[in-house]
């Protein structure tokens, strides 16, 4: 009896299409499974169908031994970012509901336009595959459950297929910090930091008790954290989009043509941005993953209409001291800004330069690698959900000791030490990769945007 192989992508935030399975031409003892990603709902912004994120199960029955198998996404060059895949070691664990069960495949590779690994199965059952260990809407559901004993937590609104838009606030400070998690469903690490710091917020896991850096941080500020922007993207399998195909991340302000937010394409946008209006916003983090660059880094709202040395320095400053906080978080490398202030006005519907500008606060957005983190590697596991979550507890190291500065008056940045200057980010990371030569720095990018690096023949 021949070994089958059964791919599903059945369960929560599942996404992959199987097409057929081969013999290996190489290896009569090897099957190949070979799989696409299925896109997300078609973007009209961007005019794309984003995909890359992908999570699926195989399921081995009628094993007598041990059976190896190799993956090929086929349609792996026609993803969002293509350029991201060379480095890329895929996830997998047989305890989909495990976060830290999670090991990476150190043999994938990307050749000819296919991303493809090995696996040998010893045993019938099942194995979990992933481009990131998933985040589950069950999980978030039991995550918004635990804060709700130690917090206040209201639904703003109703995503497009009828999910609440959870909030959670807690402190008493007179400085109001906002953080959101998970614009881009696939960027599940996200929400594993919302995890980070919510625990360490609110002492989930000590049954409500916190350290006095939190009991300090506490009376400092009022938090207004959305664990999950994109809810129905998550159950979906998306990469980047909600239920009918909005990035909520250019639904921040209208765009030319395209109005935004709106309560009919993007209302997860519209309501948290009315409740920041109503609350005000004296800090702001958007919490994100990103495929491409092997680091942890900060993206601000460089050249923004009121972009000047207070906002300059109020950068510099977080990002040194989340940098002295936690090593896996570094200012060297990230995306470079932009070089006019016209160019950023393009990007007015990006939700850090929206809110910073809107509030004249620090705005930051927060990047995490799909790949292994390369200021501290660990082939074995990459980035991974536990460090995720150690960088979300960590980030009121920096909150705490920016506070003065946030509003404060006249020329602050004289008294700050010269290792708090604010450093202009490159993407250009090839003295870190000292062993490889077919390096190629990536292509300039904006905010992430596919758009510009695939822009229509009618837009050139």
């Amino acid at each position: 009896m021949s070994v089958k192989v059964s791919i599903s992508d059945c369960f929560d935030g599942g996404n992959i299409k199987f097409i057929r399975r081969e013999q290996n031409e190489q290896d009569a003892d090897t099957v190949d499974i070979i799989l696409h990603i299925k896109p997300d709902v078609y973007t009209v912004l961007e005019k794309i169908g984003h995909m890359q994120y992908f999570s699926f199960r195989s399921t081995i029955s009628g094993l007598d031994g041990s059976q190896k198998v190799r993956y090929v996404l086929e349609n792996a060059e026609a993803v969002s970012y293509p350029d991201a895949w060379p480095g890329t070691t895929i996830c997998y664990s047989t305890n989909v509901e495990d976060s830290d069960s999670w090991k990476r495949n150190l043999d994938t590779y990307y050749m000819a336009g296919k991303l493809q690994w090995e696996h040998v199965h010893e045993k019938n059952g099942s194995t979990f595959f992933s481009y990131f260990p998933p985040y589950s809407y069950g999980r978030h559901l039991n995550l918004v459950s635990k804060c709700g004993d130690y917090a206040n937590v209201e639904s703003v609104g109703q995503t497009v297929d009828g999910r609440e838009i959870e909030l959670v606030t807690v402190g008493e400070g007179k400085l109001t910090c906002w953080i959101t998690h998970r614009q881009h469903p696939g960027e599940t690490m996200a929400e594993y930091y919302a995890e980070g710091v919510l625990t360490r917020l609110l002492g989930l896991d000590t049954e409500g008790k916190v350290d006095e850096q939190v009991q300090r941080i506490l009376s400092l500020y009022t938090f207004y954290i959305v664990p999950c922007m994109c809810l129905d993207g998550v159950v979906r399998g998306h990469l980047r989009t909600n239920g009918c195909g909005a990035n909520l991340n250019r639904e921040w302000t209208t765009k030319r043509f395209y109005e935004a937010p709106t309560l009919e394409r993007s209302p997860e946008v519209y309501h948290v941005l009315n409740k920041m209006d109503e609350t005000g916003v004296d800090c702001f983090l958007d919490i994100h993953g990103d495929e491409e660059l092997p680091f942890n880094f900060l993206s601000g709202a460089e050249l923004v209409p009121n972009w000047d040395k207070r906002m300059e320095s109020l950068h510099g400053a977080f990002a040194a001291a989340y940098a002295r906080a936690n090593s896996d978080m570094q200012t060297k490398y990230g995306y470079p800004p932009a070089d006019t202030r016209e160019r950023v006005l393009e990007y007015m519907n990006v939700a850090t330069n929206q809110v910073a500008n809107r509030f004249n606060c620090l705005g930051l957005t927060l990047e995490m690698p799909f790949k292994d983190c390369l200021t501290n590697k660990d082939p074995e596991r990459g980035w991974s959900p536990k460090r995720s979550r150690e960088l979300g507890a960590s980030v009121l190291a920096p909150l705490e000791y920016i506070h003065p500065y946030l509003r404060a008056e006249g020329e602050f940045w004289t008294s700050l030490p010269a290792s708090d200057a604010y450093v202009p980010p490159t993407n250009d990371y090839k003295a870190e990769l000292k062993d490889n030569k077919e390096f190629v720095p990536l292509k300039k990018r904006f905010y992430s945007d596919v758009y510009e690096l695939r822009k229509p023949k009618e837009d050139n």
